[in-house]
């Protein structure tokens, strides 16, 4: 069949008879983006609510972004880490200016710097705060989302993430989130750190109670342990601020990005740390191909460059603060909670509504592109360039599906 075929059906049919069946999205192909908005194979073009996971903060293909990969596209793109290349430095400068964080360690997925950051935890543990060889433990939380490999939904609370997979790595220990007596329980000399999403997205945008973090970073520091935030969703904007973990004025010790680090058009994430975490890796201890590439690094770097120059962060917390006040004032006796920080807002029904589901696709019928996850709740997270304008016309369209479905 031709590429270019504009038959949804037969496009969707290609998926189901020669992809795995690990995905289920909604039915809408589409073909093209710009900034907040996408069109689909047939010509519909639909307000994009969910921006690729925050991954498109910045706008589906943004000029300037894509100019900077088309122009290091044609100048070098590979080197592997056994040579040096000349975008790594000043996407390191770039990164720890902003940031704050002395040290940077790139890498491809956000999943990949989950798994460095563990390694790199560990390893502190060992050679730095002296923890007996192989008795390292790092707290998790319940209702989890780091990433897809083994060692990570090993540590999952969600059975299905965790059904078929197994055995799974030992030395996680999961505890309630938001409790910080648990935690507080929980350390002993052998925590290593403790991993956590200052806002669980996955789950459903779950914010912890006010203070909690403050008191998490407050009781790692007493017990020598490593903190260590996962802000690959919630960060570069999502929430307000450049990192969600800043609404609680904390500096954790190490912090995890991705998506929104290569602007929807390259995959690029990193750990950073301060100086003597990061500095426990020796040549050989971990690497990636791919990880730090001069592609990667010059489209991070613009990314970054269009988040401030065009003041995304601040757009964020304003047209967040109008869109949960729109969202709120809905009527309906299916919907039970209305929760969010910045541009990044769920709507969760009551059980009795049927599922987020059927919302989302009578959102879709209407030009508004949301996703459902953990069945109840639908997810919007707009691109960070969102006008006023076109908050209230989404949440007009929300507030009419309410209206019909109930």
């Amino acid at each position: 069949m031709d590429a270019t075929h504009t038959d949804p059906r037969q496009l969707i049919a290609l998926e189901d008879d020669f992809g795995a069946n690990n995905y289920h999205p909604l039915d809408v192909v589409i073909t093209r983006g710009e900034g907040i908005w996408v069109w689909d194979v047939e010509g519909n073009r639909y307000l994009d609510c969910l921006a690729a996971y925050s991954a498109v903060n910045q706008g589906h293909c943004h000029p300037r972004i894509v100019a900077a990969l088309r122009e290091q596209a044609g100048h070098l793109t590979l080197t592997s880490r056994a040579f040096r290349n000349d975008q790594l430095g000043p996407f390191y400068e770039a990164v720890a200016t902003l940031t704050g964080y002395p040290r940077v360690l790139p890498m491809n997925t956000g999943a990949e710097a989950v798994e460095t950051a563990i390694k790199m935890a560990r390893k502190w543990a060992y050679t730095v705060k002296g923890v007996p060889d192989n008795k390292a433990e790092i707290l998790v939380f319940s209702n989890n989302f780091h990433g897809r490999t083994t060692t990570i939904v090993g540590f999952s609370t969600d059975e299905q993430y965790q059904r078929g997979f197994g055995p799974f790595t030992p030395g996680f220990r999961a505890l309630p989130f938001g409790d910080i007596d648990a935690v507080r329980e929980a350390l002993h000399p052998n925590v290593a750190a403790v991993l956590i999403e200052p806002i669980q997205g996955e789950a459903g945008i779950i914010i912890p109670p006010d203070g909690y973090l403050r008191d998490l970073e407050a009781a790692c520091r007493e017990h020598g342990a490593l903190l260590i935030v996962d802000e690959i969703q919630s960060g570069l904007g999502r929430t307000g601020r450049l990192f969600a973990f800043e609404h609680e004025g904390i500096h954790p010790d190490v912090v995890i990005l991705g998506k929104a680090l290569g602007g929807g058009c390259y995959p690029v994430s990193a750990v950073l740390a301060r100086e003597d975490t990061m500095q426990v890796f020796e040549p050989g201890d971990h690497g990636s191909t791919f990880g730090g590439n001069p592609l990667g690094c010059a489209v991070a770097r613009e990314a970054l460059r269009v988040l401030t120059d065009e003041r995304m962060v601040e757009n964020s917390a304003n047209q967040g603060e109008r869109l949960l006040d729109h969202l709120r004032r809905i009527k309906s006796s299916s919907l039970r909670e209305v929760r969010g920080r910045g541009l990044w807002v769920a709507l969760e029904l009551h059980a009795s509504a049927g599922g987020a589901r059927r919302y989302c696709e009578a959102l879709q019928a209407r030009g508004l592109l949301c996703k459902e996850t953990h069945e109840h709740v639908i997810r919007i997270a707009p691109a960070l360039i969102i006008t006023s304008d076109e908050v209230d016309w989404a949440a007009a369209v929300i507030r009419e599906v309410f209206d019909e479905l109930g």
